[in-house]
């Protein structure tokens, strides 16, 4: 019984029967295979293009990898469609074409931005490279390509469809200036993020500061409208873009040098040691070894205070760190202090003197 049930199902179903069945079987499974040795071919030219240093063809390869497969899943549909308009004539083929050319447009951008992106990581990256390319331009670059991409694609995509790009391009131009005045904030903030793409008064990573308003954190990411500064008690700061047009910004993390300025007194009665303090501290700053002593080094008897006689440092370490700036500074002024004690002077702090005159003598007067 069952061998007579699979010998009709195989009659009812022979090639002679149903060709166009066997034909999809046949497109499906060389689908499948085609898959599986693209796979196959992609991972064995990645190991080989790992061992070079160009970051060009990895980037290349990688982005190539989901938009192939579903390249090669539309190519097989394709087929299957036109089989099936050959054996029943429902010209599904024809009806469906400006969509396949659609998705065609559509697998070619997804690879185009997928490529992008990854030669944005590789550049930027020193696992990739021995010269990382500045984060922030190159996001700026990333972000303008595929900008750039998507909206020639969607044109494309418009002109398959039948619409007129010239048309499009008139009503966009018209648009635009509707869109000018009713977002204008948002049109500032996009130059205002141009603008620092452009000039790079800064880079995500940086510490900044801005004397005109509360500003000041570290740069954390910089997009088209706003920027994203964490500040130092870990609050997230969100900035328009616009901001950064019409305000003065320090960006602390460029400095050369950290400065070292204090000003030091010792009492009125240690006046004679002054000289011998003043020539002992310069040449310790000028031997210490995190003192930068290409930038100024003053150290001077600079004012007679009122309980002190000061004399003030001005100098620069070679280190930017502020942890390790404030080490230094920490081991100057004990060393400055344990000088002052060497010298046989004393530290001051704040005094009175009281200083009375003679005393009057009352004399009493004796009547005779």
């Amino acid at each position: 019984m069952d061998t007579l049930t699979i010998s009709t199902w195989f009659t009812h179903f022979s090639p002679t029967s149903y060709p166009w069945l066997w034909e999809v079987f046949a497109i499906i499974c060389g689908t499948l295979l085609a898959s599986y040795i693209v796979k196959r071919l992609l991972a064995t030219v990645k190991r080989r293009l790992e061992k070079t240093k160009n970051l060009w063809d990895d980037a290349m390869l990688d982005a190539a990898h989901k938009p192939a497969y579903y390249a090669i899943g539309l190519l097989g549909f394709s087929w299957v469609l036109n089989i099936l308009d050959r054996s029943s004539g429902a010209m599904i083929w024809t009806t469906l074409a400006p969509a396949r050319e659609v998705l065609i447009i559509v697998l070619l951008t997804w690879y185009i931005v997928r490529a992008i992106k990854q030669i944005e990581k590789r550049v930027t990256s020193a696992a990739y490279t021995d010269k990382p390319a500045d984060q922030t331009t190159v996001s700026a670059i990333a972000k303008l390509l595929r900008v750039a991409a998507i909206i020639t694609a969607g044109l494309i995509v418009l002109q398959n469809l039948g619409f007129s790009i010239s048309g499009v391009l008139a009503f966009g131009g018209i648009g635009g200036i509707a869109v000018g005045f009713a977002a204008k904030d948002l049109l500032a903030n996009f130059f205002g993020g141009l603008v620092i793409f452009l000039d790079r008064p800064f880079a995500m990573g940086d510490w900044i500061r801005s004397p005109d308003q509360e500003i000041e954190g570290t740069v954390e990411k910089i997009g088209w409208r706003q920027t994203v500064i964490r500040t130092f008690d870990k609050r997230p700061l969100y900035v328009p873009n616009a901001t950064f047009t019409h305000i003065a910004v320090e960006n602390p993390s460029r400095m050369s040098n950290r400065r070292i300025k204090e000003t030091l007194g010792i009492r009125y009665e240690d006046a004679a040691k002054m000289p011998a303090v003043i020539a002992a501290v310069k040449t310790m700053l000028e031997q210490h070894p995190e003192i930068d002593t290409r930038q100024t080094l003053i150290v001077n008897f600079d004012a007679f205070a009122p309980s002190s006689l000061d004399f003030f440092i001005y100098t620069f370490t070679k280190t930017t760190n502020w942890i390790r700036f404030h080490e230094i500074k920490q081991d100057v002024l004990l060393k400055v202090l344990a000088i002052v004690e060497q010298q046989g002077a004393e530290a001051a702090y704040p005094t009175s003197t009281l200083k009375l005159s003679d005393p009057i003598v009352m004399k009493s007067a004796t009547k005779g």
